[in-house]
């Protein structure tokens, strides 16, 4: 089989069901720059993207930047930016080929190009894709962290940022100082009120450098908020081989996704946008209410399906929802507490959702890893499931299922599964929670409980004072510990 790379000159040989870029690469300029050029933008934003370059706007080019490592970049590089977005579904696969994106920049190798690069005249939109740990911020309080080491380092060195917000506050120093306008700041992060935390993390540390410069930047971006929606497993190898045999070309860069794809945009944009909504993205004043919708029913849902299901050795979600307790339990979970939290809008059709989630968990084609949803649980809790159960607690509202998640979410982080096989917890907080888990175990499950819900940078200072929620936790880790996650569900969920 050919091991040449995807790239330009290869574009007319694929195969003609293979849709490409309807466009000429070379008219189009740069109007987006990207920090955190991964697979989920590449398959959702960029994807948006590339049907507006086709429609014409071509001022709207993306350039990528990773701000870790090359990675990204020496995939995507070497194929002019190339890659495919392979659509898998139970129906079958469909590849499309997005040329949005014309160069990558590592942000460590040279902070200066990447800052010169944002601060251009043409770039209107910086976004962003830095998943929850990149804002540097408390997740319980929302606040700038200022003892986080790479806000550190870029106050002491604002030259060589390390973070999004150090690249961030540097361009914009630029255009401030040539007499330039600011851009737009748009995240794409799961994160409730992403562009409020955004513009208040931003300033925060935009005050730390320098107030008049803080000012500034307050009149000169717009920080609006997002709701993102595709979900977008890691890429395997036989993923690569398998789209090698149907192309007939080697693509490094290239990205699964389900068919399905959502994004709610505040419209506040300082000057100008792509017109993303002719692409399929929804434009509205309020982005809340879908947020929570997104976050509580997807994202709760697809993280207590990855931690109990990891837990019951499932390795993909897909491989959960073929358990019929599972299937039965994130339709409940959905219903009786993540949908009564939330004031959904008349007009949405909550039970079609809801169906539709199910569907798209159910989606076998996808090898969506229950350990990578599993991924940064201190970070993620707090906006997946904590507004559910602090809505929950407040109107005696229920929470069986929530208090389920959170103890197999306890088992998880103590880093040894049920067999007493190691767990690769990957968490920016791992040590601390393995730590709780080693001290507090061999005292009782009431004491392990009490110390992970006193645990204030993912638990806040309030849920430790719920008798009811501690009560819950420690009955499920009883049972876990009892019979295990498997044998749990069965027994409480499938009946329903």
């Amino acid at each position: 089989m050919s091991q040449e790379r995807l790239n330009n000159k290869l574009l007319e040989n694929l195969p003609a069901e293979v849709i490409k870029p309807g466009y000429d690469r070379n008219e189009v300029t740069t109007g987006i720059v990207h920090l955190g050029i991964g697979a989920f933008h590449r398959a959702h934003q960029a994807w948006y993207t590339e049907n507006r370059l086709a429609a014409g706007e071509k001022d709207w080019g993306i350039v990528g930047a990773s701000l870790r490592s090359a990675g990204v970049r020496d995939q995507l590089v070497p194929q002019n930016g190339l890659y495919s977005v392979v659509e898998k579904s139970n129906a079958g696969t469909k590849v499309q080929i997005v040329g949005a994106v014309s160069d990558v920049l590592v942000g460590p190798e040279s902070p200066q190009q990447l800052l010169e690069l944002m601060a251009q005249e043409s770039v209107r939109i910086v976004s962003l894709t830095i998943t929850e740990k990149g804002y540097c911020h408390d997740p319980a309080s929302g606040d700038l962290n200022p003892q986080h080491p790479d806000v550190m380092h870029d106050l002491a060195n604002p030259q060589a940022p390390k973070s999004a917000l150090g690249y961030i506050v540097g361009a914009l120093a630029l255009r401030k100082e040539r007499g330039l306008p600011g851009f737009t700041v748009l995240t794409c992060d799961n994160l409730p009120s992403n562009g409020k935390l955004l513009g208040n993390v931003l300033g925060q540390f935009a005050e730390k450098v320098d107030s008049e410069l803080a000012a500034w930047i307050a009149e000169n971006t717009t920080t609006p908020s997002t709701m993102v929606d595709r979900i977008v497993p890691a890429t395997t190898d036989a993923d690569r081989e398998e789209l090698e045999a149907l192309i007939g070309c080697r693509d490094e860069a290239a990205v699964m996704a389900e068919p399905f794809a959502q994004w709610v945009v505040e419209d506040n944009f300082l000057r100008g946008r792509p017109e993303w909504d002719k692409a399929g993205a929804t434009f509205v004043d309020d982005v809340e209410v879908y947020e929570l919708i997104k976050l509580r029913l997807l994202n709760g849902s697809h993280s207590m399906l990855a931690y109990s299901g990891y837990l019951a050795g499932c390795e993909t979600v897909a491989d959960v929802m073929a358990v019929p307790a599972f299937n039965k339990l994130a339709l409940h979970f959905m219903k009786s507490e993540a949908t009564t939290s939330i004031e959904v809008p008349a007009e949405f059709d909550i039970a079609a959702y809801q169906a539709e989630l199910i569907e798209r968990f159910e989606n076998r084609a996808l090898r969506h890893r229950t350990w990578q949803i599993a991924m940064d649980g201190s970070q993620k809790i707090p906006q997946r499931w904590l507004g559910t159960l602090r809505h929950q607690l407040a109107n005696n509202g229920p929470i069986e299922v929530l208090s389920f998640a959170l103890a197999n979410w306890i088992r998880y982080v103590s880093a040894v599964d049920e067999k007493g096989n190691a767990i690769e917890v990957s968490d920016p907080l791992a040590a601390e929670l393995k730590a709780i888990c080693d001290q507090y175990k061999p005292q009782g499950n009431d004491v392990l409980a009490a110390n992970f819900l006193a645990f204030t940078p993912v638990f806040g200072d309030d849920l430790k004072q719920s008798a009811s929620l501690q009560e819950a936790v420690v009955d499920w880790l009883n049972k876990l510990d009892a019979q295990g996650t498997l044998a749990c569900v069965e027994e409480a969920f499938a009946s329903l």
